[in-house]
């Protein structure tokens, strides 16, 4: 089993992220983004959309799209449970790293892809090219300040975005947030109390390095 990764890659970190806090080890093979190695024929047999992460298994079956990879090897590794370990406990979460992911990681993608002069023509990922469209990538920074002001509020009632327990939908609010700190140069509001509390116990935690 190997996984094709790209280092400063966002979707890429929450897969190894994710894979840190099960305490595995899986060889990485990078696809270098930069020189559009993606788009290079080996990698199309293997993934068709063009995008990294992909799972390659050990009989060659290939798996990309991030919550799949994670949902894999969560039904291969169950401890320690990081979408949760009964029928319950994975709705919530669920439902959780899904709003994560439109309110929070879409958001930066529009902000990210509409914006950065290296991503011309590139406004989507995937095979086919989009030119990028300015309105877009402000309105992505507004839904990320709106996204942070929605993840305060809820985490000044709970610990976790979930709930009591670390899971899959901080590793996706981390990584997105962390995205949005680098690539737009966005800050945690001061007044965000529960956000910069909770984003400084995720940031201890073994993957948040990964």
């Amino acid at each position: 089993m190997k996984l094709y990764d790209y280092p400063t890659a966002p979707n890429p970190r929450r897969v190894r992220f994710f894979i840190a806090e099960k305490g595995l080890t899986i060889p990485t093979v990078a696809v270098d983004l930069a020189k559009r190695e993606q788009f290079a024929l080996t990698f199309r047999a293997l993934n068709p959309c063009c995008t990294v992460p992909v799972l390659e298994l050990d009989d060659g079956t290939a798996i990309s799209e991030v919550p799949v990879i994670c949902r894999y090897l969560e039904d291969r590794h169950p401890d320690p449970p990081l979408v949760g370990d009964t029928a319950e406990q994975r709705a919530i979460i669920g439902m959780w790293d899904r709003r994560i992911e439109i309110d929070g990681y879409l958001a930066a993608m529009e902000a990210v892809r509409n914006s950065l002069p290296e991503l011309s023509g590139r406004a989507l990922v995937g095979p086919h090219s989009y030119a990028q469209i300015p309105e877009l990538a402000v309105r992505g920074r507004q839904r990320l300040a709106d996204f942070m002001a929605d993840l305060d509020a809820r985490l000044h009632n709970v610990p976790y975005i979930a709930g009591d327990t670390f899971s899959i939908a901080d590793i996706t609010a981390f990584v997105t947030l962390d995205c949005a700190r680098s690539r737009l140069k966005l800050k945690l509001p001061d007044e965000a109390i529960g956000l910069r509390a909770w984003y400084v116990r995720v940031a201890e935690r073994p993957g948040a390095q990964a």
